[in-house]
């Protein structure tokens, strides 16, 4: 059983021990340190807590719980129950409430579920929130409230048309366009809400042709439900028999977004965003923001715009604050997910598929053609196991002071430490990074080839063993 605790929220196997999976007391626990924190950030303001849910098996029980606990604290729930994460996130903005809970525990498998907490803005907390949320839950400081202070709780079930709604309204979302394209399209739900949600968005941009793969939301997942190509045989194979434009696949809270071209061949998950980004600066130029460990592609198609690319650390909130920082128009993450600050300030593969839609009507090309126009790079994904008690900070440090002392000779080497430490070379970059949780640094690396790709993350690995 594991239970993992971080800034990004609190995620667990279902059942075992307290404090060593995601039981009872330990959701009542976590629930109960993010309520009193948010009650000092909200004084005076919203006394409103926002819940949504993906399908997954443990979903009923987890929400009974939390939903509990914050009446118990005081709150008044709004429940939409069965909700995409940007579903939720747009419901905290539209209900104008003090923050919200996402119960998804993302791409991992369906034994997992987590508390995904969000602030009054719909977004995920920073550090400084996440480390206070933890130390409350160490002391267990929490007071409950009075029976004339219980909270109240309200069931709302019309979010997944307001974010709809709102996903129609941007104005480089073109409906009429799409319409007339005629696109026949089939979808991998993996059996989540997304099988709920995307029928009613792909009905409302006029596509009359779905055909949607484990659409029932039981939350017993027919495949490994990250949106990687090694899981995807069932759509690629579908896509591949040629009776379809373009398949699109989501992860289980339809954050993030992989699409299959016509031909069965991947878009590529890390050209999602390239491909949506190149439309919006085709219309609205500026500037825009990937992680540090996303494909150089968006760099690329940014500077052809004549934009600025800016790297930030990884995690979704890091990205998002990046954004701001940049005034970006529009940004995201290599795992395809694509974040437009016009509709809010989060990954919706909502937003992703209505604007590549409507760029591949306005394109007139197959989807294999669109992906021919971007960059071609390669990414190699490598983790070095290390000892427990590596001191990987140190590891890091000298790795860095190894590279600077290459910059000396080869002054076309960039180097940034904001979150590990990531070379750029003329035409590859490696990035290095520890795990929060195990003794592990994760060696990413993009080159011209997939063969250089792993030459590079296979040298850098090779210099850090005799480090060590």
């Amino acid at each position: 059983m594991t239970l993992i605790k971080s800034i990004s929220g609190i995620r667990g196997t279902i059942g075992g021990p307290v404090g060593d999976g995601l039981n009872p007391l330990d959701i009542v626990k976590y629930t109960s340190a993010y309520s009193t924190m948010m009650r000092s950030y909200s004084a005076g303001l919203s006394n409103k807590i926002v819940v949504g849910r993906d399908a997954r098996i443990s979903g009923p029980m987890v929400k009974n719980i939390v939903v509990g606990t914050l009446m118990g604290m005081g709150w008044d729930v709004v429940d939409i129950d069965f909700a995409s994460t940007p579903t939720t996130e747009l419901a905290v903005i539209i209900e104008g409430a003090a923050g919200g809970i996402i119960l998804t525990a993302s791409h991992n498998p369906k034994q997992w579920n987590a508390l995904k907490l969000l602030n009054s803005d719909g977004e995920f907390l920073d550090a400084a929130q996440g480390a206070e949320l933890l130390e409350i839950a160490q002391d267990e400081s929490f007071t409950y409230a009075s029976v004339d202070a219980l909270g109240s709780y309200r069931l709302d079930d019309s979010y997944d048309q307001k974010h709809i709604e709102r996903v129609l309204s941007l104005d480089l979302v073109d409906v009429e366009a799409i319409r007339q394209a005629n696109f026949k399209v089939a979808v991998d739900c993996i059996n989540s809400v997304g099988g709920i949600i995307l029928p009613k968005l792909f009905e409302a941009l006029g596509v009359k042709t779905v055909k949607t793969l484990y659409g029932e939301p039981t939350g017993d997942f027919q495949h490994n439900p990250e949106p990687l190509e090694k899981n995807l045989s069932g759509i690629m194979s579908l896509m591949a028999a040629g009776s379809y434009d373009v398949g699109f696949v989501v992860d289980p809270d339809v954050d993030r977004l992989a699409m299959i071209s016509e031909d069965g061949t991947m878009f590529g998950e890390e050209y999602t965003l390239v491909a949506v980004a190149d439309y919006v600066l085709s219309h609205t130029p500026g500037d825009t923001v990937s992680n540090m460990s996303s494909t150089r592609a968006l760099r690329d198609v940014t500077e052809k715009h004549g934009g600025h690319y800016t790297a930030s650390a990884v995690g979704e909130v890091n990205v998002v604050a990046q954004i701001k920082a940049s005034d970006a128009v529009i940004g995201g993450e290599g795992n395809g997910g694509v974040i437009y600050p016009a509709c809010h300030s989060g990954r919706d593969a909502l937003v992703g598929i209505a604007l590549f839609l409507s760029h591949l009507a306005h394109k007139k090309l197959k989807v294999s053609e669109l992906r021919a126009t971007y960059p071609n790079y390669f990414m190699a994904k490598n983790r070095l196991d290390l000892a427990a008690g590596t001191d990987v900070d140190g590891v890091l440090k000298q790795m860095k002071a190894r590279f600077v002392a290459k910059q000396a000779t080869d002054k076309s080497l960039k180097i940034n430490d904001i979150d590990g430490v990531k070379v750029d070379f003329a035409d590859a970059w490696v990035h290095l990074r520890k795990s929060n949780t195990e003794p592990i640094i994760r060696v990413y690396s993009e080159a011209g080839t997939p063969e250089q790709a792993q030459q590079i993350g296979e040298e850098v690995m090779n210099e850090i063993k005799t480090l060590l």
